[in-house]
């Protein structure tokens, strides 16, 4: 058995033990000092290499062991002779690179030289803030300053793009700034099957500054924003710079309840949304008191006024789809009032906090007119689903139009139209005449004006009825309001290729043309892509494309500069301007139709004779106001149209040429109707003086009648005749054809009596009496009567003055000799 160990004794290693590893040699290197050959940062470390033997090797020193009569230690272990296997174990030193170490200050520099390497290289231009050629890295640039309105927090924009392909599109809101036609939300489909989910907050543009096929229109896709809600027949008001979004409903399949009332501005610069919550009244002109909340309205009409820096949103409803807390338990509500927003930087007189010329802060502000005149009264209807439109130069800031609309049961009468007064914040009611338009709700519509301002024509088209319920007809017929006449016309497109009908679309007008945008167009139709029409409001004729007349010059900004080419009117250099003496836009190039021009008068230019209603206007701007009318010229600068020249439009002539030629115009109209004038003169005299003879004519006939049928009574038959003729009895010719008084004396020629007087001629004798003549001691030329003509027997009464009646035309008639015809009943 093996002895045990001691228990004062030390444990030996295991290479010890097994007689690896010699313990001497190993104490002394432990004790020896290690020697650091380099400072740092190049240290080493000590590696520690450990060679072993094979098997074959133990086994055979071992066996050499036994045969040399070595002992074998009292613990088990073997000795092993270290001048003979001192090199089983060995420790050697070198530098060991993966390990180096390095000082913290030389870290620092070299990861700062890294870093100024490596950023420039990243990019593939300079630091300028031109981020257009950036391929990757950070984009770098100066800090823009903050627009004004940017005051609130923007709202990022999600990456997902708005689809341009779509089945169907209606109740969306849209809106015009300088040539591009924005579309947002609304209800769209994707496929014709699909009847639930139609709400979207989708963001797409429309150019007009280039012409487009309407098989393949200029849509773009705009990033959905995160910020505004997803809401259908809302209003997308618009200034030059920005969008702003009021109203709208959420969805019902499924229901979405609605969130706490905030308008949201589009700011066009930077393409972001700013969030205005929690929006109040200001008290002002007929509305409501300071600090009341303005609520969310749906299917409601809106109007915006980019001249005037305000927007207007007429009647609509609320209901549980539009204000937060309303319960589906509670009825619709349908509204009356008139909602006005002024824009950021803008005034307004009828609001008490902008009095005195101030300006609307960021957060514009808000009217709310409920106290207009008729608004109180039972014939001024609540309403839905109608039209509001703007007339300028009636007033000084012009007349709102609100028309068609209704409520589930009712529908808002076609043939009187309300009419507010924008400076005085009242309601009135104008008749209108022409056949009148189906009643109907959702129809949509624009305003072109004509060129010198004389009329301002409402193109309206489609619609749709409202019972019975769920079974709605759509219309697709086209009307033309024209104002200040206040005449309905219907265009006739029965031999047009006409979009089918349809409602909850809308219209936008740019260039002269209506630009129509989707709309429910019923169960009949599958898909109704991509559902935008053109209509040529000129020529009247619907188009398969849109035409871009301004261009480019439709992006650029107005300053007022002389000078200046930006068009962001579209129209004439005389109508631009910010008040309310600017003319109306996107009417370039816009001509009265021929249809309007036969009922209103004037040209294609304008110069509309009807200027005021047909039914008198009993009160308001319409019975005392005139529209504001320009002068009208052509490319070369010359005068095509003479108007009224507008005060204070911004524009026209301003070198005292448009003054100079309205003189010399009316010196050329007096001239001309004075002319005009004579020559009526003459013909009423010429006329009279036909009559007086044709009627002498017809006595002396009935006359010579009676005395033929009767030659005893001819002697008493006398009648004053006009004056004698300034020439003697000589001058007048004798024979058949006349009567003259040849002498005084007793005697005279054959055939006549001793008056000189042929038997049976009419004469004038020297008191001027005539005297139907019997016969006298003269022969009878061969069957002729006692007054010298035919008997009855021969010939008729009507041969008896033939060819001797007046005329009034011709060489010998009145017309050409007035004097010379008062002779033509003395003629045989």
């Amino acid at each position: 058995m093996d002895k045990a160990l001691p228990s004062t004794q030390r444990r030996k290693s295991v290479f010890v033990e097994v007689g690896l590893v010699d313990e001497q040699t190993t104490e002394r290197q432990r004790q020896s000092p290690i020697l650091i050959s380099q400072p740092s940062p190049m240290r080493t470390r000590p590696v520690q290499r450990v060679r072993f033997q094979s098997q074959n090797d133990i086994c055979e020193e071992e066996y050499k062991n036994e045969n040399e009569g070595e002992d074998i230690e009292e613990d088990g272990s073997e000795s092993v002779a270290t001048e003979d296997y001192g090199t089983l174990s060995s420790t050697t030193f070198r530098p060991y690179l993966h390990m180096e170490t390095y000082s913290r200050l030389f870290r620092l520099g070299m990861f700062a030289l890294l870093l100024a390497i490596a950023l420039p290289s990243s990019q593939n231009n300079p630091i300028t803030g031109d981020n257009k050629h950036v391929l990757f890295g950070a984009k770098g640039g100066v800090i823009p300053s903050r627009p004004e309105g940017l005051e609130k927090d923007t709202v990022l924009l999600r990456r997902d793009k708005s689809p341009t392909d779509i089945c169907k599109r209606w109740s969306h809101q849209t809106a015009v700034v300088n040539g591009t036609l924005y579309i947002y939300g609304g209800r769209a489909t994707t496929d014709a099957q699909q009847n639930s989910n139609t709400w979207n907050n989708d963001f797409l543009t429309l150019d007009l500054t280039k012409s487009w096929q309407i098989s393949s229109p200029s849509l773009t896709g705009l990033a959905q924003p995160s910020g505004p809600p997803a809401v259908a027949n809302a209003y997308l008001w618009n200034s030059y710079t920005s969008l702003f979004l009021y109203g709208g409903e959420f969805s019902d399949a499924p229901v979405t309840s609605p969130v706490a009332f905030a308008m949201w501005e589009y700011n066009i610069h930077s393409s972001s949304w700013i969030e205005h919550s929690n929006p109040q009244t200001s008290s002002g002109s007929n509305a409501e008191a300071d600090g009341q909340a303005i609520q969310r309205a749906a299917e409601g009409a809106g109007f915006s006024v980019t001249t005037l820096g305000r927007g207007w949103y007429f009647g609509g409803h609320l209901d549980y789809l539009t204000t937060l807390g309303w319960s589906i338990d509670v009825a619709r509500v349908y509204l009356k009032s008139l909602v006005e927003f002024t824009y950021p930087g803008f005034s307004n007189d009828a609001v008490n906090t902008l009095s005195g010329g101030k300006t609307a802060g960021s957060d514009g502000v808000w009217r709310n007119v409920t106290q207009g005149g008729l608004q109180d009264e039972a014939g001024f209807t609540e309403r839905a689903d109608g039209l509001l439109l703007y007339i300028p130069g009636f007033g000084s800031e012009g007349i709102l139009l609100g028309l068609t609309g209704g409520t589930n049961a009712t529908f808002t009468q076609m043939n009187v139209i309300d009419v507010y007064d924008i400076a005085n914040s009242t309601w009135y009611k104008q008749s209108t005449s022409g056949k009148t338009p189906e009643y109907r709700v959702n129809p949509c519509a624009v305003v072109a004006a004509a060129a010198d301002g004389s009329s301002y024509n409402v193109y309206m088209f489609g619609g749709q009825n409202l019972q019975p319920y769920e079974n709605q007809t759509q219309y697709s017929d086209m009307w033309i309001l024209s104002i200040p006449s206040f005449t309905w016309i219907s265009v006739d497109t029965s031999s047009q290729s006409v979009p089918y009908a349809r409602a909850g679309h809308s219209c936008n007008i740019w260039d002269g043309q209506m630009i129509v945008v989707g709309g429910y167009v019923g169960q009949e139709l599958s898909c109704d892509s991509p559902g935008i029409y053109v209509f040529n409001m000129s020529s009247l004729q619907w188009s398969n494309q849109f035409t871009a007349l301004t261009g480019a010059a439709a992006t650029q900004v107005w300053t007022g500069k002389q000078g200046d080419t930006a068009n962001p009117l579209a129209q004439q250099a005389n109508q631009r301007g910010f008040n309310a003496s600017a003319g109306l836009e996107g009417s370039y190039g816009y001509s009265v139709p021929a249809v309007v021009q036969s009922i209103i008068g004037g040209d294609a230019t304008g110069g509309a004779t009807l200027t005021a209603p047909v039914q008198t206007a009993t009160s308001g701007p319409l019975a005392t106001g005139k529209p504001i009318t320009y002068t009208v010229t052509a490319s070369n600068g010359a005068t095509v149209t003479e108007t009224a020249t507008p005060s204070n439009n911004g524009g026209g002539n301003s070198n005292g040429k448009s003054t100079r030629n309205a003189s010399i115009g009316a010196i050329v109209a007096g001239v001309v109707a004075a002319v005009f004038a004579l020559i009526a003169a003459y013909f009423a005299f010429c006329t009279w003086l036909y009559r007086k003879q044709l009627a002498l004519y017809k006595n002396h006939a009935a006359m010579a009648q009676r005395a033929a049928a009767d030659p005893a009574r001819a002697e008493k038959d006398a009648f004053i005749l006009p004056p004698p003729s300034t020439k003697d009895s000589s001058e007048r010719r004798g024979g058949d054809t006349g009567s003259a008084i040849n002498s005084t004396s007793g005697s005279g020629p054959s055939g006549r009596d001793g008056s000189g007087m042929r038997s049976g001629s009419i004469g004038v004798g020297v008191d001027g009496i005539a005297v139907i003549g019997a016969s006298g001691g003269g022969r009878n030329d061969g069957g002729r009567g006692s007054l010298g003509r035919r008997s009855s027997a021969a010939s008729s009464t009507e041969d008896l003055l033939a060819g001797q009646e007046p005329t009034f035309w011709g060489a010998r008639g009145v017309l050409l000799n007035p004097r010379r015809s008062l002779r033509v009943i003395n003629r045989d």
